[in-house]
């Protein structure tokens, strides 16, 4: 027996923890007996769910969202309140309807309780402007808000708390799924399937092919993804910490937080997942603020890297808070030791649920356990503890999971293998399709991967990357499996990427759009009789013009750097890569020419506790000229120390960086100095009292020729 769908009751997140017994009214026959039939079933309500769903309607087809959680919206309600997409005009549809609503809820003066908006706005928050009719930073509760409203208004059966059997939970008929089971034994059927959760488990139980982890380099043919030990530059340790339970002695074991192997060989794929945390919404208003819990179980050795670290003598404050409406925070991940719980999650993308549970507790174990540890433990040094204590968990949001976020940050679970892999080429725009279903215009990011230990004995952290892009097209091939795999399943979060690309796409304005994109496949599918493979890609692309969706549009090409061949310049040349730093873990790539990679900097602050020393052993003695390698900009320090050791003593020249270097633009010589053959040579530069950026990139020893 089938129940229509006229007889589901529409739900929303507030009505949620009574309505899932009841959510399709009653019935004589069991859960199991009981088979709800639909057009579209949508199984995730995340951000891209949602859209998926309210599209489905739109367009005239019956549809049910199926949502694990008590609650709609993933990230976009978990705490992820600062958006990020780079290029705001490649979101357009829903997407961008969602934010203008948004917008218009943050126009009501009543919505300012803890500020005014004038105060807000005055701080320039995270990617918004005073000329648009949208906004891209809110509170939690308000994107709930807007998602419970939009689902109301547009009469969407939501059915929470039922979650897909992940032994027995899909049925097919060759390559076409025909119904989906949850645990209960309630039961789902439609003519079309959408995948919009984080982990794609309805993908897998289908059958679909997907990869977890990072691809070689050689697999799709890119420079950025497998292990980057070598580009590990952000969120790196700036001081020397020890691995083991007691300090110098490997026998005695390794402290938690740390993996024993690794780290790898570079540029290999691995199974390893870039770190998940979780987004909390923190305040500094003292009526709003909850001092951070201490976790029942909590126990310190969990924490001794961090507290190494501190004691080793790097006291910047490791997170990330980015203010959000009534003096409320969006905090992420930032520098060595923070929210980042890495290596921890490795499992989790193919684990049953039981597992999961585990790794998430985990996670808000150590992460809440680690907000306590930074503003408490007498070991942390008074600047970090005042910092930490200044914010804490705001009490007018999730009160239904004690103020901490309901969502961990699943960065990157499985990942689609179908019929066009999105890869760095076209993030890039070297490659670009033609069957676009919407763009990505982030960054290539993916979080740290792992921590190591080198072999002088001490962490590192590995598989930080932040590469830009131009905007891009992301290919509808990418959404939908293998004809042969299935025919009625569309993709949206999970979709077929490579670890670096989906380091671009995996942003929550993309999800709405590529969810919307999918949803109207889906019916076009059913429309026209047709496998999800076969639809009228033409129809598709006119429907979604029409429902306001940007598919492409020709981005300026990022400025090409001036090609510098270390070999034309002649002599000894370090780069900073091979420099000895002490802070300077800010990399930059906008300003050209540099060499290598790009260059570091020390982001105008921690003046006088950071520094570089490059070395090198000279091929013979004699009288070498010094030079270092900047860009210049008005934002550059005007007195950086530049300190050579030579034969005989030091000496240190102070360079103007706003000045253009005298050779190729490029070099600044700092003088001429004699050199043994074989004794290491030594340059400083440090930003002891400098009064601006300072620029460090390379170094280089010309031989001076005797006349």
């Amino acid at each position: 027996m089938k129940k229509n769908h006229s007889a589901a009751r529409f739900l929303t997140a507030a009505a949620a923890a009574t309505a899932v017994a009841a959510s399709f009214g009653s019935t004589s026959l069991s859960a199991a007996q009981d088979v709800q039939s639909y057009d579209v079933v949508v199984y995730g309500g995340t951000s891209g769910g949602v859209t998926a769903a309210i599209q489905s309607v739109k367009m005239g087809k019956t549809v049910v969202l199926i949502e694990p959680t008590k609650f709609l919206g993933g990230l976009t309600t978990g705490g992820l309140g600062a958006t990020d997409i780079g290029n705001k005009r490649a979101i357009g549809g829903m997407s961008r309807e969602f934010y203008h609503r948004i917008w218009q809820h943050y126009q009501d003066d009543k919505a300012w309780r803890q500020q005014t908006r004038e105060q807000y706005f005055a701080k320039r928050p995270h990617g918004n402007s005073a000329t648009e009719n949208t906004m891209w930073t809110f509170e939690p509760h308000v994107a709930s808000k807007v998602y419970d409203t939009w689902i109301a208004e547009s009469k969407v059966p939501v059915v929470f708390g039922e979650r897909l059997d992940l032994k027995n939970g899909v049925k097919k008929d060759g390559a076409k799924i025909t119904e989906i089971i949850m645990e209960s034994g309630k039961r789902f059927s439609g003519k079309m399937f959408i995948d919009a959760t984080y982990e794609g488990d309805l993908m897998a139980k289908a059958g679909v092919k997907y990869h977890v982890g990072r691809e070689a380099n050689a697999t799709y043919g890119e420079t950025l993804n497998g292990v980057q030990v070598g580009r590990s530059k952000h969120h790196q340790f700036k001081v020397d910490v020890d691995p083991y339970v007691v300090p110098g002695d490997p026998k005695s074991g390794i402290i938690p937080g740390v993996q024993k192997e690794g780290p790898g060989e570079e540029f290999a794929g691995d199974h390893r997942v870039q770190a998940y945390n979780y987004r909390m919404c923190s305040t500094d208003d003292e009526q709003n603020r909850i001092p951070w819990p201490k976790p029942a179980n909590y126990d310190e050795k969990h924490f001794e890297l961090a507290l190494r670290n501190a004691e080793a003598g790097d006291d910047r404050i490791s997170w990330a808070p980015t203010p959000m409406p009534n003096r409320k925070t969006d905090t992420n991940n930032n520098f060595a030791v923070s929210t980042d719980n890495i290596g921890m999650n490795y499992d989790y993308p193919d684990a049953d649920y039981a597992t999961r549970e585990k790794i998430v507790q985990q996670h808000r174990d150590y992460q809440m356990g680690l907000m306590w540890t930074y503003a408490n433990h007498p070991r942390v040094p008074e600047k970090i503890r005042a910092a930490f204590s200044r914010l804490g968990l705001s009490k007018d949001e999730f009160a239904d999971s004690g103020h901490w976020p309901r969502q961990l940050y699943v960065r990157e679970a499985r990942r689609m293998i179908s019929d066009y892999v999105m890869a760095e080429k076209n993030c890039r725009r070297l490659e670009v399709v033609e069957d676009s279903v919407g763009m990505g215009a982030y960054n290539m990011d993916s979080h740290n991967v792992q921590r190591y230990i080198t072999k002088e004995g001490k962490v590192r952290n590995e598989g930080d990357v932040q590469v830009g892009v131009r905007p891009y097209p992301v290919s509808y091939r990418s959404i939908r499996p293998k004809a042969e795999e299935c025919t009625n399943l569309l993709v949206p979060i999970c979709l077929s990427a490579s670890h670096i690309s989906y380091g671009s796409i995996r942003m929550e304005p993309v999800f709405m759009v590529l969810g919307q994109s999918a949803a109207t496949a889906a019916v076009q599918a059913i429309e026209q009789g047709v496998e999800i493979q076969k639809i009228d890609y033409a129809k598709l692309k006119e429907r979604m013009l029409a429902d306001g969706q940007v598919l492409d549009f020709e981005s300026p090409p990022m400025p090409v750097a001036p090609v510098i061949e270390k070999e034309k310049l002649g002599g000894i040349i370090v780069d900073d890569a091979q420099a000895k730093l002490t802070g300077f873990d800010k990399q930059g790539t906008t300003s050209h020419p540099y060499i290598g990679e790009g260059y570091a900097h020390d982001n105008n602050e921690d003046k006088g506790k950071q520094k570089a020393v490059f070395t090198a052993k000279l091929p013979k003695a004699g009288s070498y000229e010094v030079r270092i390698g900047y860009t210049a900009l008005s934002n550059r320090a005007t007195n950086v120390p530049v300190t050579v050791g030579y034969v005989g003593g030091s000496k240190t020249v102070k360079v103007n960086q706003k000045n253009k270097p005298s050779v190729e633009g490029y070099l600044q010589p700092v003088g001429t100095f004699t050199f043994n053959e074989g004794e290491e040579a030594s340059v400083e530069i440090s930003n002891e009292g400098t009064d601006g950026h300072v620029i460090i990139d390379v170094v280089q020893w010309l031989p001076v020729e005797k006349k």
